[in-house]
C-alpha cells in the first residue's frame, strides 16, 4: 500500500538541502550575521541617542554685535541661556541651547553665526534648516515651510526665546518663507537619487549579471573564444554607463517638468562628474563580482556595498545627523562624494574649481577597483 507521505524519504531531502546550505560559509555569514550586524549598527545610530540635534544659523549682518545679529531678544538669550564654545573654529558652533524632555528626548539646538550666502550654502547642503536674522526689537525666521523640520525647528525656538523677559518675542516674531532656488527639499533629494541610481545600476546591472551568468556556465563558453577579459568587461562597462546616463536624465526632466528644477553650476562639469561616479561604482562591481560564482554570496557581498552607504552618505536625509566623529569618514564614501558633488553643480553654481577634487578621487577609486578585479577574474 502506497503512503501519500514517505517521511523517510521527506527527511532525507530536507537534511540534504540543508546540508547544502550549511556546508557554504558565505550563505551563512550573508544571511544570518550580516543582518545582525546591520540592525546592530542600526540600532546604535537610531536607538541608543535620543537627543534630536537641529542647526540653526544666527545670520551675522554687523560686526559691532557680540553675537553678530543686531537683536537684543537674540544677544540676551544667547548670553543667559546658551552654552558657549570656548574651543569654536571655522565652521563650529558657536552657542548651544537644550530643550529638555524625558519623554520625547532631548532637543538640542547649536547655534551658527554665518553670513547670509553662507547660510544659505548650508541650508542647500541639509546642515541648517532655519535661519534667524534680527531686525532692532523684532525676530525673522527664514526657513522652507514645507520642511516639517524647519516648521517643528520654529515652533520649539519660538517659544524659548525671549520667556521670562519684558518683552514678548511672541508678538515681534515674522516668519519668511524661503524662496531662493535650490533650498526646498526636492532640490536635496533629486541630486541624491541621480547618485543613488548610479550605485544601484552599476552594482546590480554589473556585479550581478556577471556572477549569475557565472553560476550558469554561461562565462565558461567565453573562454574557447579569442576574446579578452578587459573588451568583456569595458563592454558591459560603456553599456551600462549609456543606460544610467539615459535614466538619470529621464528623472532629471521629470524635475524639470514638474518641480521647476535647474542647474544653477556647469554641465560639463555635472557631465564629467556623473561620468566619474559611473566609473568609480562600474570599477567596485567588477571588483566585487570577480570570483565568486553563487548567486547567494554575490547578492550579500552586493548588499554589503550599498547597504551602509544608502543610511549614511545623505540621499534622503542629511548625513550631518550623525556624529561628529563620523563626518569627515562619510564625506569619503564613494556615494556621498557623487551626491555632493551634483548637489552643489545644481543648488550651488558650483563649477570645476569645487569638484575636481572628488571626480579625481572617484577616478582613481574606478581605476584601482577595475585593475585589481581584472586581475583576479576568473570566468568560472
Amino acid at each position: 500500500m502506497n503512503r501519500p507521505v514517505r517521511f523517510n524519504q521527506l527527511w532525507q531531502l530536507i537534511s540534504a538541502l540543508f546540508r547544502e546550505i550549511i556546508r557554504e560559509p558565505g550563505v551563512l555569514f550573508w544571511g544570518i550575521l550580516f543582518p545582525i550586524l546591520m540592525s546592530l549598527g542600526l540600532g546604535l545610530a537610531f536607538t541608543k541617542k535620543t537627543d534630536v540635534l537641529r542647526k540653526v544659523a544666527i545670520i551675522n549682518m554687523t560686526k559691532s554685535s557680540s553675537s553678530g545679529s543686531e537683536n537684543f531678544v537674540i544677544d540676551s538669550f544667547l548670553q543667559k541661556n546658551c552654552e558657549k564654545n570656548v574651543s569654536s573654529n571655522s565652521g563650529s558652533w558657536q552657542w548651544k541651547y537644550t530643550i529638555r524632555d524625558e519623554k520625547l528626548g532631548n532637543s538640542i539646538f547649536q547655534f551658527y553665526q554665518l553670513k547670509w550666502d553662507e547660510a544659505i550654502k548650508l541650508l542647500k547642503r541639509g546642515t541648517i534648516n532655519v535661519l534667524l536674522l534680527g531686525r532692532n526689537d523684532s525676530i525673522e525666521y527664514h526657513f522652507d515651510p514645507m520642511n516639517p523640520d524647519a516648521q517643528l525647528t520654529y515652533l520649539k525656538l519660538s517659544t524659548v526665546i525671549g520667556q521670562g523677559k519684558i518683552y514678548q518675542v511672541q508678538g515681534n516674531t515674522e516668519i519668511k518663507p524661503l524662496t531662493v532656488t535650490g533650498t526646498r527639499y526636492i532640490d536635496f533629494l533629486v541630486p541624491g537619487l541621480i547618485a543613488m541610481g548610479v550605485m544601484m545600476s552599476s552594482m546590480w546591472g554589473i556585479s550581478y549579471g556577471i556572477i549569475e551568468k557565472r553560476s550558469k556556465k554561461l562565462l565558461r563558453r567565453l573562454v574557447a573564444t579569442p576574446m579578452k577579459k578587459s573588451h568583456f568587461l569595458i563592454a558591459l562597462i560603456t553599456v551600462r554607463i549609456t543606460m544610467n546616463f539615459i535614466e538619470s536624465f529621464v528623472l532629471f526632466l521629470f524635475a524639470l517638468f514638474a518641480f521647476k528644477m535647474t542647474i544653477q553650476g556647469d554641465i560639463s562639469a555635472l557631465i564629467l562628474m556623473f561620468l566619474a561616479g559611473n566609473i568609480a561604482f562600474a570599477g567596485l562591481a567588477v571588483l566585487v563580482s570577480c570570483h565568486t560564482s553563487n548567486t547567494e554570496v554575490g547578492n550579500g557581498l552586493i548588499n554589503f556595498v550599498i547597504f551602509p552607504m544608502m543610511v549614511l552618505s545623505g540621499i534622503f536625509f542629511s548625513y550631518q545627523n550623525f556624529p561628529d566623529w563620523s563626518i569627515p569618514f562619510i564625506k569619503y564614501l564613494p556615494l556621498t562624494m557623487v551626491a555632493d558633488g551634483i548637489r552643489s553643480i545644481f543648488n550651488e553654481g558650483a563649477g570645476y574649481h569645487e569638484v575636481t577634487l572628488p571626480i579625481v578621487i572617484l577616478l582613481a577609486i574606478g581605476t584601482i577597483f577595475f585593475s585589481v578585479g581584472l586581475k583576479v577574474f576568473k570566468w568560472h
